[in-house]
């Protein structure tokens, strides 16, 4: 089922599919829903999969406001009311939206079944940039430069094209053409991937603010999935935020940054594992 669910006054495009537990999936910077394609189908004989557009991203409405930490944690909780969904959710964040997800469990403790991390970003020192009101006009000023000169509709399909081979351990863009079409050709997508890109340092910071103001809560089993590709320093660092979350850490390889793309078995296998942990828990 594919909807339009308004939070924030902004309309939020959402797809839920499958029935039983409720899992929310939510891409990185740029991605679509479809970017969870190849992982829903071994999902949904287990669980209900909401996967979500952010403002901005695939066919949701522009962001009336730039990201934050907390806002992108209501964000999620906000659709789960539109769609009545009340009791506690896995929630699946990649790269940019493990922020997303690790903030909403800490701000939503009683509606949190557990936490997938997937190949997320880690900023461990991360600090508040100044002017954040000039860089949110820089950006939308950006946006509206690019825009005007057709790079959307010229260059945007092209562009999704391209990181997408770039962060896959291999092969092109398996996504729909006409879909890629549809959404990358819009001045829509490039203004909500520059303001959330604008942003990142900001919510990293906030969201290592949340950590010591709000714990995890007891008892729901988190997993950070990595995918170093051949790369130590990040394999460390993917280690280390397990350990801070005191998470399930596995590297899954061969993956690139795309992992939903590259493995979707290792991604879909994390949750439906969360389940027996969560079950064991509750008899704990």
């Amino acid at each position: 089922m594919s909807v339009f669910v308004r939070v924030g006054g902004v309309a939020h495009h959402v797809v839920t599919e499958g029935a039983g537990p409720v899992c929310v999936l939510s891409a990185g910077l740029g991605m679509s829903w479809f970017d969870w394609d190849q992982v829903v189908p071994l999902l949904t004989p287990h669980r209900t999969v909401v996967r979500f557009d952010r403002p901005g991203h695939g066919l949701s409405a522009p962001a009336a406001v730039p990201p934050s930490a907390a806002g992108e944690a209501h964000r999620i909780a906000g659709l789960l009311d539109a769609l009545d969904e009340t009791g506690p959710v896995t929630v699946v964040g990649h790269s940019i939206a493990g922020f997303h997800a690790e903030a909403f469990a800490r701000l939503h403790p009683g509606r949190t079944a557990g936490i997938v991390l997937v190949d997320p970003s880690v900023e461990e020192h991360a600090r508040t940039p100044a002017a954040p009101a000039l860089r949110t006009a820089a950006a939308r000023g950006l946006g509206s430069l690019l825009s005007a000169a057709g790079a959307p509709a010229a260059l945007g399909p092209a562009v999704r094209h391209a990181t997408v081979r770039l962060s896959r351990a291999g092969g092109g863009d398996p996504a729909p053409a006409d879909l890629v079409r549809r959404v990358y050709s819009t001045s829509r997508v490039l203004h909500g991937t520059l303001l959330e890109n604008t942003h990142y340092r900001a919510v990293a910071a906030e969201l290592l603010a949340l950590r010591e103001r709000f714990p995890l809560p007891p008892g729901r089993p988190v997993t950070v999935l990595a995918a170093p590709d051949g790369s130590a320093r990040w394999a460390r660092r993917q280690r280390a935020l397990a350990r801070r979350l005191d998470a399930r850490y596995e590297a899954v390889e061969p993956s690139g940054h795309l992992m939903m793309w590259d493995r979707p078995d290792a991604v879909a296998r994390a949750v439906r594992d969360q389940d027996v942990t969560w079950t064991g828990a509750l008899f704990r």
